[in-house]
């Protein structure tokens, strides 16, 4: 049994509007991508593409929530009108997986093993502490500062819908002193107030700016491989979230993040590995 079984609640934020995943008259699954939810250049964010086949993966399951995503990013796919197709894999009273693929005019764009679960908001036995950073009033807002990008630089539409308050202490960068270390810490939320969810997790896992930014590097990062991993029901409020690389060489760099809800719970993590700019 499916969780498509009766209509569909009606999009209530840019968000659900922009990852709204439905059926087509043929059976199939179909998404409109929004070209606002790119990086700069018309090129769409990985974490926010994550999302909507994170729908998709939903759709076709008996549970609830994505909890494991591991995404393969083959092209970067056009804002407009996207298929996606679920082969559904083993699936049980707590688990269930599948492979999806997302794909434009161009063909497949994006291949995602995805694990399906219904999370909770159990209290952890076990957690690292969030770091300590200052309040969200007290960080730098990345949208009310767009005025300081470079002539010629496009602010991205994901800093505009996703409100991101860097920690001052790793944003030395955007006023021309980079740190030398590839570490960048925020507080995140949907710009309309929109709560988060396990879905707005897989957007925050890819969300914050390249942590070779940080060391100076500005430059467009490709994400090549992206996993997250949603570990529980984030409470309502800011996220905060925290990327971190340990070897950028070779043209290559790795991001580690870690994502805390407004209690201090660590609600998710990801990994992913991106062509350094």
């Amino acid at each position: 049994m499916s969780q498509t079984d009766g209509p569909p609640p009606a999009p209530t934020s840019a968000f659900d509007t922009a990852t709204d995943v439905r059926r087509s008259e043929g059976g199939g699954l179909v998404a409109e991508l929004d070209p606002g939810w790119d990086i700069g250049g018309g090129i769409l964010n990985g974490g926010y593409l994550l999302a909507v086949v994170g729908r998709a993966a939903v759709l076709e399951s008996p549970h609830a929530h994505p909890v494991a995503l591991s995404a393969s990013y083959l092209r970067a796919p056009a804002a407009g009108p996207a298929t996606l197709t679920v082969l559904p894999g083993p699936a049980g009273r707590t688990l269930a997986h599948s492979l999806v693929t997302l794909s434009d005019d161009g063909g497949p764009a994006l291949t995602v093993q995805a694990t399906t679960a219904t999370l909770t908001s159990t209290t952890s036995e076990y957690s690292h502490p969030m770091p300590d950073v200052p309040p969200v009033e007290e960080c730098f807002s990345v949208a009310e500062h767009r005025d300081l990008a470079p002539p010629g630089v496009q602010v991205p539409g994901l800093s505009l819908r996703v409100d991101t308050r860097l920690d001052i202490a790793t944003a030395g960068w955007a006023f021309g002193q980079p740190s030398g270390e590839p570490v960048l810490r925020a507080w995140m939320r949907f710009t309309d107030g929109r709560e988060p969810d396990p879905l707005a997790l897989l957007t925050f896992g890819d969300a914050l700016p390249p942590t070779s930014f940080a060391m100076g590097n500005l430059g467009w990062a490709p994400t090549v491989q992206l996993q997250v991993l949603v570990r529980a029901l984030p409470a309502p409020g800011w996220c905060l979230v925290e990327a971190r690389s340990s070897e950028i060489s070779g043209g290559w760099v790795d991001e580690d993040y870690r994502i805390w809800d407004s209690t201090g719970r660590l609600v998710a993590q990801s990994r992913q590995l991106a062509r350094s700019p």
